[in-house]
């Protein structure tokens, strides 16, 4: 009968009739907030985005994450297809306010990388290097890092590896010598730090200690330091 719903062997089939076929007619579709989507065909397209508000988004999202260098700044803008004009005006406007400040980012980047990776100015220039920090004002910031103090740092570095240390003593002194050579230490303090800590470890390490000639094996390394050097 018409009108009636048809009765299936679990019950009476209450589904809704389907679209098309002369009972219904099709609903909107909704989109994820339960608002029917509506689209102007003839609607115009939305306007360009300001490139130099672009640019100052780039820079502030990267900002967010950590202090960066002009340098970097200019590379992140670059890499989105900023014009170096527009960079240019965003990146001297930053500078002017202070958001941009290269020197006082090189200082930070030597105190808490010394402090905390125990890294000697040799690996910190590099590193304010890569960043596009200009040379003298890496030196600068590396000046405030004296030789007492990188010293100090070497033989602390080496006290905290030799609690876990093992081996034969001449095994553990080229260990710990290369360890500080990554860290950026030149061969005299290296050596140095790891003839005094193997002296005071025990018996053994310090009559091994005693046999170092650190004066003459420092300037052996400083020599093969100098030959591995690229040549410009």
């Amino acid at each position: 009968m018409a009108g009636r719903r048809a009765r299936t062997g679990r019950g009476w089939d209450a589904s809704p009739p389907r679209a098309g076929d002369g009972t219904t007619t099709p609903r909107p579709r909704r989109g994820r907030r339960g608002r029917a989507e509506e689209t102007d065909p003839e609607a115009p397209p939305a306007a360009p985005r300001d490139e130099s508000e672009v640019a100052r988004e780039i820079c502030l999202r990267q900002l967010a994450v950590r202090p960066r260098t002009r340098a970097e700044l200019a590379g992140a803008l670059a890499k989105r297809g900023i014009s170096e004009e527009v960079s240019a005006t965003v990146l001297d406007r930053y500078d002017e306010v202070g958001i941009i400040d290269d020197a006082a980012f090189a200082r930070a980047w030597v105190s808490s990388r010394h402090a905390g990776r125990g890294l000697a100015r040799r690996a910190l220039a590099n590193e304010l290097r890569q960043r596009g920090v200009d040379g003298e004002v890496a030196s600068e910031a590396l000046g405030e890092l004296d030789e007492e103090t990188e010293a100090e740092t070497a033989r602390a570095l080496v006290e905290r590896k030799l609690r876990s240390a093992r081996g034969e003593p001449d095994a553990v002194f080229r260990r710990l010598v290369a360890m500080l050579a990554r860290k950026g230490y030149p061969p005299g303090v290296a050596i140095r730090a790891v003839k005094d800590a193997l002296a005071a470890q025990s018996a053994e390490a310090a009559e091994f200690a005693e046999q170092i000639d650190a004066d003459a094996l420092a300037d052996a390394e400083g020599e093969l330091d100098r030959d591995s050097r690229p040549v410009d």
